[in-house]
C-alpha cells in the first residue's frame, strides 16, 4: 500500500472508526419528542479561537526529535500524537501519547519497499518505543532524555539513546537578523543508533535469536555494542516555519547494504517544516544524501478540544424567599396530602430535566428531603447531569425540602446518590471555587430503598427505541495490507419491557470495503479470532441479538446474565457479578461465560465449536487518572493465563491505554508477536463537535491478532457503567458541576 492509501485509511480511521457506544439506554426517543416543546437558551459566547498546540516538533520515526535523529524533548502531558512519514521506498505510520510529562510511548507500523530478503518483497513490521527524560531543561542546563526504540518487536530497528537537548531565545541575543528560536541537540546512540561513526563500544551486542517471533524485549542488547555520537539543530523562525539539520548515526545497514532499499550517500539530512493548521505539521526533507522524504504530523490534547464545547444554558438556582417573610411558602402541611402532592410535583420536574437530557424515573418526598432517581442520557460527565438535575429540583419543589438526594440509574440499576443541601446551592452558585466548596459539603452513598410513597415516571416501560448510523469496521496489519476498512450502515433496536430488562439488536449492512480480502493466518491453537477474514465474506449479518437482565443482590454488589448473539463471532450465555462500594477505589468481578462460535454468515446458526471461559478482575482507579485492570481466567482458545490493562482517563472522557496477556501457550504456539498484546484509544464525540454527547470514537490497535488469550465481547459489562457515577470519578469531574 502506498502512501496515499494509507494516510487516507488513517485519516478516516481517526475521524470516525469505530463508535463506542454506552449500554443501550431506550428512551432517547422520548427525549427528543419532548424537547421539541421548548430548548434550553444556548450560552451567548463569541465563537472563540483556536489556539495551536505547544508543538514538540516529531521525527521520522514519530517521536520528538530533529530529521531522523531523537531528541530530549517530551510532549506536552495527555497529547496524543499520529505521523506518517515516507523517505527512500520507506513508510512509517506511529501512534504515539504522553502518559506523563516525563514518559513518552509509541506504536510503529513501517512499510519498506524492495525488501527482497527471503520470502518478503515487501517488508512489513511493527515495533513499540518508549522514552524517559532524567532531567527537565533548566535555564542553564539541557533536558535530558534516555530512550528505547524497538524494545519489543523483531528488533529491526531496536536502538537505544541518551540525548540532551537545549533552547535558547534567539530574540533575547539582540539581534534582527535571527528571530525565532533555537534548540541544539546532541546525543550517543546504541544500536541503530550506534552503526555509523561509532567510537567505541559499551560490550558486544548479541544478535537476536534465530526464528525470533518477536513480541518480547530485547533486554541482552540494551545499551550494548558500539556507541556513535548525533546531533542537530532546528531553528524555528516563527509560530509556523521551521528549519532542521542533522548528523545521522544511523547506517541503515540492511536497507543500503544487504538489500537495495535505497542508497546513503552522506550522514547528514535537512528539513523544512511549517504548522498547517494549529493541529497538523508538514515537512520536506534531503536525507542522506539521495532521498527526498516527507512527514505529516497530528498532535491532539485531550485538554484543547477541537471545538469548544457550547452545552445549552442550565436554569439557575432559584432561591428561596426568606420564611420570616412568607412563612407560608416554608409550610410542611402539604406533607399530608403527599400522595397526591407527589405526582403534581413529578410532573413539573419532568419537563426540566427532559430539556436538559435527563429522564425522571422516580420522585420520593417527605417534609424536608427529596429523592430523585433520573437517567443521563445525553452528558459524557454525570456531574454535568447532577449539577443541572440540582437545579431544577430547585425550581419545583416546595421551600421546606432542603435536602437533595439525587441518584443516578442506568439500566435500571441505582448506581449511586449523591446527597446535596439545597441552602448549599444558594449561596454558592456564583461564589469562587464554587465547587470545590461544594464538594467538601457533599456526600457519596449508597441509594436506599424508596419509600412506599414515592412516584414513578408514567410510560417510562414498556419502551422500544431504534437507530440507523454508519458503522466502520478496522483490520489492521494484515500481512498483505497495514490497514483493511469495512464501511456500512447498521440498524439498532432495543426494547426495555422493565427495569433491568433489556432485549437488543444490531443488523449491519457491509456497503463497501475490503476486509474480505485479508488472510486467514495456519494457528495451532482453535481459529477462535485468526479467521476473522471468513466472517468477513458476507454483506448483510446479524451483528447482534441479546436479552440482558440487570439487578443489585446487595448495596455493593450488581448483577448481569445476558444470552443471545453477543458479537460477530460469539453467542450463547454470560453472567457477571460486580463489588463497588460506592467511595472505594477498588472493585472485584467475576464473569463466567459459555461461548458457542457462530456459523461465518452471522445469521443464526452455530458451529462446532464451544468453550466455557471465564476471568476473576480486580479493577484499581488511581488518584491520576489511571485505571489498572487485572483478569486471571480462562481465554476462547482454551488457555489459561491474565490481562494487566492500564489506561489514562481524562475527566473529558479520553482515554488511552494498553494491555497485554500471557497464557500457558507458548510464543511457539502463539506465533507471530509471542503474546497477545495491544493499544486502545476513545475519544468523545463532544471533543470533535462541541455538542453534548456520551458517545465516543475509539478502537483497539494490536500488532497482529492471534489465538491465544483471545476473549469473547459481550455487551453491557458492567463495571465501566458502574464506575462513572461514583465518588472518585465524581469528585474528579466536580468542576463542572456548575456547567
Amino acid at each position: 500500500m502506498r502512501l496515499g492509501g494509507i494516510v487516507s485509511g488513517l485519516v478516516m480511521l481517526c475521524s470516525g472508526a469505530v463508535f463506542a457506544e454506552d449500554a443501550p439506554e431506550t428512551t432517547a426517543d422520548q427525549v427528543a419528542q419532548a424537547a421539541q416543546t421548548g430548548q434550553s437558551p444556548q450560552v451567548a459566547q463569541e465563537e472563540p479561537k483556536l489556539e495551536p498546540l505547544p508543538q514538540t516538533t516529531l521525527n521520522f520515526y514519530g517521536m520528538p526529535g530533529i530529521v531522523d535523529m531523537p531528541s530530549a524533548e517530551m510532549l506536552p502531558e495527555g497529547q496524543f500524537a499520529t505521523t506518517v512519514s515516507n523517505f527512500g521506498g520507506q513508510t512509517r505510520i506511529t501512534l504515539a501519547f504522553q502518559p506523563f510529562d516525563w514518559m513518552t510511548a509509541s506504536f510503529r507500523y513501517v512499510v519498506v519497499e524492495d525488501w527482497n530478503i527471503g520470502n518478503f518483497p515487501t517488508y512489513y513490521d511493527r515495533s513499540f518505543d518508549v522514552r524517559m527524560r532524567l532531567f527537565k531543561e533548566t535555564r542553564r542546563f539541557p533536558s535530558v532524555t534516555l530512550g528505547l526504540r524497538d524494545l519489543a518487536g523483531t528488533g529491526i530497528y531496536a536502538g537505544e539513546f541518551i540525548a540532551a537537548t537545549k533552547t535558547f531565545n534567539t530574540q533575547a541575543w539582540g539581534t534582527s537578523r535571527l528571530p525565532g528560536r533555537l534548540k541544539v541537540t546532541a546525543g550517543l546512540g546504541w544500536g541503530r543508533l550506534g552503526s555509523y561513526g561509532s567510537f567505541g563500544s559499551t560490550g558486544n551486542r548479541p544478535a537476536r535469536p534465530a526464528g525470533d517471533l518477536g513480541g518480547n524485549p530485547g533486554y541482552s542488547q540494551w545499551f550494548r555494542g558500539p556507541v556513535a555520537a548525533f546531533g542537530g539543530i532546528e531553528w524555528q523562525a516563527n509560530d509556523r516555519l521551521g528549519f532542521k539539520v542533522e548528523y545521522s548515526s544511523d547506517a541503515y545497514v540492511t536497507e543500503t547494504q544487504t538489500t537495495s532499499v535505497f542508497e546513503r550517500r552522506s550522514p547528514f539530512n535537512f528539513g523544512v517544516e511549517y504548522q498547517w493548521t494549529p493541529r497538523t505539521r508538514v515537512g520536506a526533507y534531503y536525507l542522506y544524501g539521495s532521498e527526498i522524504g516527507v512527514n505529516f504530523q497530528i498532535q491532539l490534547s485531550p485538554y484543547k478540544p477541537n471545538v469548544q464545547p457550547r452545552l445549552p444554558a442550565p436554569y439557575p438556582v432559584q432561591s428561596r424567599p426568606d420564611p420570616q417573610v412568607d412563612p407560608v411558602a416554608w409550610s410542611t402541611e402539604w406533607t399530608a396530602s403527599t400522595a397526591a402532592v407527589a405526582p403534581y410535583l413529578r410532573d413539573q420536574l419532568a419537563p426540566l430535566l427532559v430539556e436538559d437530557g435527563l429522564l425522571l424515573e422516580a420522585l420520593d418526598i417527605s417534609a424536608e428531603t427529596a429523592e430523585l432517581r433520573f437517567r443521563n442520557l445525553r452528558y459524557g460527565s454525570n456531574a454535568v447531569a447532577i449539577g443541572r438535575a440540582a437545579r431544577a429540583m430547585t425550581r419545583v419543589l416546595p421551600a421546606s425540602i432542603e435536602i437533595f438526594r439525587l441518584t443516578l440509574v442506568s439500566q435500571g440499576l441505582p448506581l449511586s446518590t449523591v446527597v446535596i443541601h439545597r441552602s448549599d446551592l444558594e449561596q454558592l452558585e456564583f461564589e469562587n471555587f464554587a465547587s470545590d466548596q461544594m464538594l467538601v459539603e457533599t456526600r457519596f452513598t449508597d441509594p436506599r430503598p424508596l419509600s412506599e410513597a414515592a412516584v414513578q415516571a408514567e410510560d417510562l416501560y414498556p419502551n422500544t427505541s431504534w437507530s440507523v448510523a454508519p458503522y466502520f469496521t478496522p483490520g489492521f496489519f494484515d500481512v498483505t495490507a497495514p490497514l483493511r476498512l469495512d464501511v456500512g450502515v447498521s440498524l439498532r433496536g432495543s426494547y426495555q419491557p422493565a427495569p433491568g430488562w433489556v432485549i437488543a439488536g444490531r443488523i449491519n449492512q457491509r456497503l463497501f470495503g475490503n476486509l474480505d480480502g485479508g488472510t486467514s493466518s495456519a494457528t495451532a491453537l482453535p481459529p477462535v479470532r485468526t479467521d476473522r477474514v471468513l466472517y468477513a465474506q458476507y454483506g448483510t449479518t446479524l451483528n447482534q441479538l441479546y436479552l440482558a437482565r440487570y439487578w443489585k443482590p446487595s448495596p455493593d454488589l450488581y448483577a448481569r446474565v445476558t444470552a443471545g448473539y453477543f458479537e460477530y463471532g460469539y453467542g450463547g450465555l454470560s453472567t457477571e457479578l460486580l463489588w463497588k462500594p460506592v467511595n472505594s477505589r477498588l472493585a472485584l468481578g467475576v464473569e463466567a461465560n459459555y461461548a458457542l462460535k457462530r456459523d461465518y454468515d452471522q445469521l443464526f446458526g452455530f458451529r462446532d465449536y464451544r468453550v466455557a471461559t471465564g476471568h476473576a478482575s480486580a479493577y484499581y482507579d488511581f488518584e491520576n487518572g489511571f485505571l489498572a485492570q487485572l483478569d486471571v481466567g480462562r481465554y476462547l482458545a482454551g488457555d489459561f493465563g491474565a490481562t494487566l490493562g492500564i489506561d489514562r482517563v481524562f475527566n473529558n472522557g479520553w482515554s488511552v491505554g494498553g494491555f497485554f496477556t500471557r497464557t500457558n501457550v507458548s510464543a511457539a504456539e502463539f506465533g507471530e508477536g509471542s503474546f497477545d498484546k495491544g493499544i486502545r484509544f476513545r475519544i468523545p464525540v463532544t471533543w470533535f463537535l462541541g455538542s453534548p454527547s456520551k458517545r465516543g470514537v475509539g478502537t483497539t490497535i494490536r500488532p497482529i491478532q492471534r489465538d491465544g488469550g483471545a476473549r469473547v465481547h459481550v455487551p453491557g459489562r458492567l463495571y465501566n457503567q458502574v464506575r462513572g457515577a461514583h465518588r472518585n470519578v465524581l469528585s474528579d469531574q466536580w468542576p463542572r458541576f456548575w456547567e
